[in-house]
């Protein structure tokens, strides 16, 4: 279909260039275009779940003349966004929350007395999600219209895993489904469209697709409550059409459950799924990336320490939720499979299931995003800390990520977390620096989080080796009279950078590398700003509630009033999508801002 080729050559010619999230939307084309010629956007209630699979949705509903701006600063997202179109009537970016919106659409159509479709598009992968089933489970008991169309592609961003997916596996290689479908397929095409007996032939699509491969083909969806449809291939834009029209005269909660093939139309990513599900720019010829950039990553410090710790210690385990690659851990899986285990997406099970393993004798670290940890807050106050076990997380992709944009931004762990009782909190300004938190972590006798950015680590950084690391103490980089300068994290090597900045104008100034949120080194960070007089407090984290509010607290509490100071960070805002230094730059954390905040605080009129 030329309709269909079309959107496909200008995602992968725009994802190209840019990157983004490539495999999940060439695999919805077909989807998304038989559900635009059956459902109207701009009067029914369309949500994808995730929303990395909405770019042919932005293409057909309007944005193709702004396409080109894909994930830059100023342009479209990369996900359904309401402030940018009213055909994003919900925003999305983690998974799993498709179903409860639809419902609350559904809910509010009804007390309305209005007459609109609401449907939910959710993959398999974030049907493992546990909101997705409480949604579900809530659909049944309200029995409201609504519609859930399960993409099943046996792909997430990691490979699926659990019971739910085993049993969706199974029905994919069912010898009759095709042969059902096909014949289904046929005799609605023979029929005409409309009334009665459309509804008899949704009817008997259920019948037919469901029953006549097995009595628990679907049995899971028919049980909460839903009417269930398929499996319907998701390439046949005719059949799906016809479906979908058919599910519109279906009273209740109604599971349309579709097949897709990740990548689809594009060799290397059907290929290769897992690599171009969020990718780099690339060369459309022959699917290679772009050279990443020199240097270690934070991400591969933290793998390559793990697996050498738990070569020595047989007791250490690692779990993921649904992002073993994104996080490393894939290499420790390869490695040591019977100590590796991902949960799938399921946050607040992965943590739990840590602080089990953890209470069992085990040595437990989770590899997790600062964004998606914010889904299991619960469970590190209830299930970890307040029982002090030993369970290490280890927060990637902390402080702004850039072009995926505020869902994605780890802005809010050292706020959420620092105030915990018995956590440490620690934030590498390097990757060896990591290396040597990892190692003391697994040393400590409680709850130790360690948040770390993503991206290579930073070049020219000086090196202060210490013979024994300790917990809550930093690092006096830099000697200055005139201005001490406290950063933590990625913010180090930012601060560092502006100091010297400050020495050409003639302006001292000490750096400390605070290493740790909690526990601070008081007697470090105290010595250094009454020396000075002045401080100034860095960091990529939300200034309500993070590391420059614990310092601020602390010195309250020493009775240091006299010390002027001032806070950069991430404002009281959400900040847009972006790269990483433009995105850095509105929150004022590059070295230029930095050195110009400190001369407009403290230096106006010269020293």
């Amino acid at each position: 279909m030329q309709l269909t080729d079309e959107i496909r050559e200008c995602i992968i010619a725009q994802v190209s260039k840019t990157g983004g999230h490539l495999a999940s939307n060439l695999g919805v084309v077909e989807l998304t275009t038989a559900l635009y010629k059956v459902y109207d956007p701009s009067e029914d209630a369309i949500i994808w779940d995730v929303g990395h699979q909405c770019y042919a949705h932005k293409l057909l509903t309007g944005r193709f003349n702004q396409f080109c701006t894909l994930r830059q600063f100023g342009g479209i997202s990369g996900f359904p966004k309401r402030a940018e179109s009213n055909f994003d009537c919900f925003g999305t970016g983690h998974s799993s929350t498709s179903i409860s919106a639809a419902l609350g659409f559904a809910k509010a159509r009804d007390l309305k007395e209005s007459n609109e479709h609401v449907v939910a598009i959710i993959g398999d992968g974030a049907l493992s999600g546990g909101m997705a089933f409480e949604a579900l489970n809530n659909a049944g008991q309200l029995g409201t219209d609504i519609t859930v169309i399960l993409n099943d592609n046996e792909m997430s961003i990691s490979k699926n895993v659990g019971a739910l997916s085993t049993h969706l596996s199974k029905l994919r290689m069912q010898p009759l489904y095709r042969r059902v479908e096909n014949k289904a397929k046929t005799v609605i095409e023979n029929l005409p469209m409309g009334g009665k007996t459309l509804s008899r032939t949704a009817e008997g699509i259920l019948h037919g697709v469901t029953h006549l491969i097995g009595a628990k083909t679907g049995i899971v969806f028919e049980e909460m409550g839903f009417t269930y449809l398929g499996p319907i291939d998701g390439h046949d834009i005719e059949l799906l059409s016809v479906i979908f029209a058919s599910a519109k005269d279906i009273k209740g909660p109604i599971l349309i459950h579709v097949l897709t093939t990740k990548g689809k139309g594009y060799e290397h990513a059907e290929n290769k799924p897992r690599m171009f599900h969020g990718t780099p720019p690339f060369e459309v010829t022959n699917g290679t990336f772009e050279k990443k950039s020199d240097g270690i990553s934070f991400t591969d410090a933290f793998a390559g320490t793990l697996i050498e710790i738990a070569e020595q210690d047989e007791q250490i385990v690692a779990i993921t939720a649904a992002m073993s690659d994104g996080t490393g851990l894939s290499k420790f899986a390869e490695k040591f499979p019977n100590r590796f285990f991902d949960v799938g997406i399921a946050e607040q099970h992965a943590v739990t299931f840590a602080a089990g393993l953890a209470a069992a004798g085990m040595k437990p670290v989770i590899g997790i995003y600062s964004t998606f940890l914010q889904r299991a807050y619960d469970q590190v106050v209830h299930d970890v800390c307040l029982q002090n076990l030993p369970v290490v997380i280890a927060i990637d992709r902390a402080g702004l990520v850039g072009d995926d944009g505020p869902t994605h931004h780890g802005v809010f762990d050292l706020s959420f977390l620092r105030h915990i009782p018995n956590l440490v909190v620690a934030a590498p300004s390097t990757a060896s620096e990591l290396s040597k938190m990892l190692r003391l972590a697994f040393n400590h006798n409680g709850p130790f989080a360690i948040r770390y950015p993503r991206g290579a680590e930073p070049n020219g950084l000086p090196q202060i080796e210490e013979s024994e690391p300790v917990v809550g103490k930093g690092k006096l980089l830099a000697e200055g009279d005139d201005v001490c300068i406290a950063a933590i994290g990625s913010a180090v090597s930012i601060a560092f950078r502006a100091i010297k900045l400050l020495q050409e104008n003639g302006i001292s100034a000490a750096l400390i590398d605070c290493g740790y949120v909690k526990p601070l080194d008081n007697d470090l960070i105290i010595s250094q700003a009454a020396k000075c007089g002045k401080l100034l407090l860095v960091e990529e984290n939300s200034l309500q509630g993070g590391f420059g509010s614990a310092v601020l607290e602390m010195l309250s509490d020493a009775g240091l009033s006299d010390i002027s100071t001032k806070l950069i960070g991430v404002p009281d805002r959400f900040i847009q999508h972006g790269a990483q230094p433009m995105v850095r730059e509105l929150c004022g954390i590059s070295d230029d801002q930095i050195a110009q905040t400190v001369i407009d605080k403290w230096f106006k009129d010269g020293r």
